[in-house]
């Protein structure tokens, strides 16, 4: 029986009741407008995503999902009718690979680095080597901390391709240089699912680029290839910002720095926590023994990590059990990602074994994502890291007799 208060994984009440009488202000224009696809409210909002991403083109769509679709496409005219390779992590959503495999070409599975779970450079710059048709590549800024992007970029522009930032987790994360993220490769693409740190009320994306003729192409490709109305030099997608979402979506903007803010006070108290029971960050392997919980590592400033996720890593042997206790204990988790795209079976046909990425496989079978939604209140992050402490301090004690 729990004794401590119910924490959910992702709460969003709070946030809406906190901004409810501008948000339903804002649909209700866009209802009395009845201009709901595209048109004057979604032009506001990308102008407003271009200001905080400090891009000069921002292009909204359907989802995220699209969001890769359709920069896969501007990037890349003339798929599916050539066969070619993009190269991605493993350890991702599966929209990263989906969509390369949706418009026909290859994907080819990169490990990740164990201290950030980001696409390992040096596993990318070796596979770049191995390919005969590579057209692209595709990081993820995975959890919200950016990936070594200066690396990937310099393996993009040694092999001649473009490189895609699949930033659906990251609105706001800074890079080494205090870039932000999603503004150096080609295209940046965003995701507003309602769980991301910019949630919609459903599904919304966005494309981000610095060539005013790749913002030409994307603009005309998410509307069925058309321009101008009704003609059709090649076939596109129908993947629409609707209003409905942009009037949400740049309500939500407005504090969104203030979430990040929240996020990270939450992080740092539970870097804390931990710190204290004996934990070291994920610089540290399980395998170096000592109290066997590992935090985030988050690179120093001026890179950023907003925390779309907190993922602590534990011995695999105890990962099910601790979130079976959590559940217990009125407490959420999430496993991001219990199965590495190299090891799902519809892309059995690649040739993929699990241990043939074995970062990708241990990440999949050790980490935890825990609460870190802005609104959890000091009782609540109190009772996560209390109850994971006792957890992990029992059984750290009999995995060592």
């Amino acid at each position: 029986m729990a004794e401590g208060p119910n924490v959910p994984l992702l709460d969003l009440k709070p946030q809406y009741l906190a901004l409810k009488a501008e948000i339903d202000a804002a649909i209700q224009a866009v209802v009395d407008s009845q201009y709901f696809i595209l048109g004057p409210t979604v032009s506001d909002f990308e102008s407003d995503c271009r200001d905080y991403c400090e891009v000069p083109h921002a292009l909204g769509c359907a989802s995220g999902s699209d969001a890769l679709l359709l920069a896969l496409m501007a990037l890349l005219p003339g798929v599916p009718h050539v066969r070619g390779q993009v190269i991605c992590p493993s350890y991702t959503f599966f929209a990263t690979g989906g969509a390369i495999s949706r418009i026909g070409l290859t994907p080819v599975f990169a490990d990740i680095d164990p201290v950030t779970y980001n696409m390992c450079p040096e596993h990318t710059a070796a596979l770049a080597e191995e390919c005969d048709n590579l057209l692209a590549i595709m990081p993820v800024h995975l959890y919200g901390q950016a990936c070594d992007i200066d690396a990937i970029l310099e393996t993009g522009e040694r092999h001649g391709v473009p490189v895609i930032e699949d930033a659906a987790q990251a609105l706001g994360t800074r890079d080494s240089h205090g870039t932000m993220v999603g503004s150096r490769g080609a295209v940046g693409t965003w995701s507003f699912f309602p769980s991301k740190n910019l949630g919609g009320f459903g599904d919304g994306g966005l494309c981000t680029t610095e060539d005013p003729d790749l913002a030409e192409r994307i603009r005309i490709l998410r509307v069925h290839g058309m321009e101008p109305k009704y003609y059709h030099q090649e076939v596109g997608i129908n993947s629409r910002l609707d209003a409905l979402q942009a009037a949400v979506l740049k309500v939500k903007l407005r504090h969104l720095e203030e979430w990040h803010a929240a996020r990270i006070d939450n992080a740092s108290f539970y870097d804390a926590a931990f710190a204290e029971a004996g934990a070291s960050t994920s610089m540290t392997p399980l395998s170096k023994g000592g109290f066997p919980l590992r935090t985030p590592h988050a690179n120093p400033a001026p890179a950023r990590h907003i925390y779309n996720q907190y993922v602590i890593r534990v011995p695999g042997e105890l990962r099910d059990e601790l979130r079976s206790h959590l559940s217990e204990e009125g407490i959420g988790s999430e496993i991001y990602y219990p199965v590495p795209l190299h090891m799902q079976e519809c892309f059995a046909d690649l040739g993929y074994a699990p241990e043939d990425l074995p970062e990708s496989l241990r990440a999949a079978l050790e980490t935890i994502a825990l609460p870190i939604y802005p609104d959890l209140t000091g009782e609540q992050r109190s009772h996560v890291a209390n109850t994971v402490v006792s957890f992990m301090n029992q059984h750290a004690a009999c995995m060592q007799q």
